[in-house]
């Protein structure tokens, strides 16, 4: 039951940031940052990108996919069509690697130690899921204050 609710919310979410990423009247204000904004929308979609390819993906998808998490926010000025071609790459991998999980799986401990303690492949799914959205809340309000 809670498989196919975490595929609908990805979707719907991983849509959403293509949308917002799109929405951008000016491209360049998408690596901007201000004053108490110390991320980039840029940066925020490649950290969720990384993020679920990891996780998801490689993890429990066996994609092999390497992440080098601090590129996530070192890199600058990726064109707009780039990061919107990497989120759609992702909705794939998430997708396939969600229908290798078997709901019984969802209370076995997950695979690798993320936080200060050990939890289950069900709340880490959940976890990542809340961690798009809101990384996703950000970006949005990125663009609302910035891209005047």
């Amino acid at each position: 039951m809670l498989i196919p609710t975490l595929k609908t919310l990805f979707l719907r979410d991983l849509n959403r940031l293509k949308q917002e990423m799109s929405l951008y009247k000016n491209e360049a204000v998408i690596w901007h940052t201000e004053q108490q904004i110390p991320n980039s929308a840029g940066n925020l979609c490649l950290h969720l990108v990384g993020n679920l390819n990891t996780y998801i993906g490689a993890e429990l998808g066996k994609t092999g996919y390497i992440r080098y998490r601090d590129l996530e926010f070192s890199l600058k000025d990726i064109p707009r069509a780039e990061l919107i071609e990497k989120v759609e790459a992702t909705i794939p991998v998430v997708m396939n690697a969600l229908d290798r999980v078997r709901e019984e799986q969802l209370d076995d401990e997950y695979p690798q130690l993320v936080f200060e303690a050990k939890t289950s492949t069900g709340y880490m799914l959940v976890h990542l899921a809340s961690h798009l959205a809101y990384h996703l809340g950000q970006i949005n309000y990125h663009r609302r204050l910035l891209d005047h």
